[in-house]
């Protein structure tokens, strides 16, 4: 007898247990004024108009949107003629792609990540290391593994394409003369094309670098449109009142509601996805596993120190800003603590944006909520994530939460498809 009651007691603890971890916790009768605050800090009603970009002078000029935006879909901006940005940052795809890693020309070294939004942030790559949205455009442009072209030929390009010529110069100065130029050349890539990058003037290089810096300031004119749309958790949080009852409804379900009590509590979300974007564009070493193939990446280590380095940064001959105007290159953090940081994305649209992470190492959101919640030994540094002691109740709370954040772009249709097409 007294083993059928020890066994007993076992068993109705067991069942207890599991009940705990698999029932939700009771949601609260009404939020608080400063959980109300956090909750409304994050609607795109609180959303600033777009910050200006000091470097870029055509940064919001109609006629180089349209040029940026014929070029951003033009695969002539290739070597092999088959590559354009929008081969990765794909507008059906919230500008991203279905991939682990990008695919140009080879297959690259990162997971492509999404351009919504992305006008708002003063660091660009995972790493940040570019300080603009014009000198990223131009890095793809010479990678040997996205569209391995050369800025030479980019020039050749604008000049032999009637539109483009048009358009290029009714917004900068006339284009360079190249007589007796070689076809290609670039300071960058293989030996014949920096020997050929040399056999040009001085003044040659100059002129062609300040074309193709201005390419690049076309291509970020029209990313600069790219803008989310309103969701159902901004029409949510736009609703309350000082005195909303936590009541499910036809806006947020119960286990929706449940998750963005998590969100923005216990699960410690909003450290760092905070903001009407989700993301403080800040870097963090949260502990990501290295990418297959690869050694663990130095992230923003290694990004600030290129970006100091980048011909093309505010602080360059080819920036139009004053260096007063380049605050955020001047004064950016550069110390250890950034050793395997990368950039926080944002969690617009993140249901439709698998998979996560610099790499893509991470397949689906499941497994992203599990990530966090144990938070392993980071392989490089310190993992700045600490285990959170979630239930797995609570987790998939926290994933219905962010299907709330998915909706149409706030972009006009004729930028979400090729020029004409």
């Amino acid at each position: 007898m007294t083993r059928i009651l020890i066994a007993g007691c076992t068993l109705t603890a067991v069942v207890g247990l599991l009940a705990w971890r698999l029932l939700p916790d009771p949601l609260p009768a009404e939020w608080t004024p400063a959980q109300r605050a956090l909750i409304q800090s994050l609607s795109l009603s609180r959303l600033p108009a777009t910050p200006g970009d000091p470097s870029n002078a055509v940064a919001e000029s109609e006629l180089a949107a349209r040029l940026g935006h014929r070029l951003y879909f033009d695969q002539r901006l290739s070597g092999n003629g088959e590559v354009a940005c929008a081969s990765c940052h794909q507008p059906q795809n919230y500008f991203t792609d279905d991939r682990t890693l990008a695919v140009g020309t080879e297959t690259g070294f990162r997971h492509t990540p999404s351009l919504v939004g992305l006008a708002y942030s003063p660091w660009f790559y995972w790493d940040g290391r570019k300080d603009s949205q014009w000198a990223q455009a131009l890095a793809p442009i010479e990678a040997g593994h996205e569209h391995n072209l050369d800025r030479l030929q980019v020039v050749r390009l604008i000049a032999e394409d009637p539109l483009y010529k048009s358009q290029y110069e009714a917004l900068f100065q006339p284009l360079p003369a190249l007589p007796g130029a070689p076809r290609a050349a670039s300071p960058l890539g293989d030996e014949l094309l920096r020997r050929n990058w040399e056999s040009l003037g001085t003044d040659l290089r100059q002129d062609i670098n300040r074309v193709f810096a201005n390419i690049g300031k076309t291509l970020a004119a029209y990313q600069r449109k790219i803008k989310p749309g309103r969701s159902r958790f901004d029409d949510y949080a736009d609703s309350l009142t000082e005195s909303s009852a936590v009541i499910p409804g036809s806006l947020l379900s119960k286990d929706e509601l449940a998750g963005l009590a998590l969100f923005i509590d216990q699960a410690q979300c909003i450290s760092c996805h905070n903001g009407p974007l989700l993301t403080n564009f800040e870097f963090h070493n949260t502990g990501v596993l290295a990418i297959a193939g690869q050694l663990p990446p130095m992230g923003r280590y290694d990004g600030i120190r290129l970006a100091r380095q980048d011909e093309f940064n505010c602080l360059g001959q080819y920036s139009d800003a004053e260096p007063g105007q380049c605050t955020e290159l001047r004064f950016a953090k550069d110390d250890n603590e950034l050793v395997g940081a990368h950039k926080t994305p944002t969690l617009r649209n993140i249901t439709e944006t698998a998979p996560y992470m610099h790499g893509g190492q991470i397949a689906d959101l499941k497994a992203v909520m599990e990530h966090y919640n144990e938070a392993p030994t980071s392989m490089l540094s310190h993992n700045e994530a600490k285990p959170l002691a979630l239930r797995p109740v609570q987790l998939k709370q926290l994933e219905a939460f962010m299907t709330t954040l998915t909706a149409p772009l706030q972009t006009e249709q004729k930028w979400l498809k090729p020029p004409g097409g």
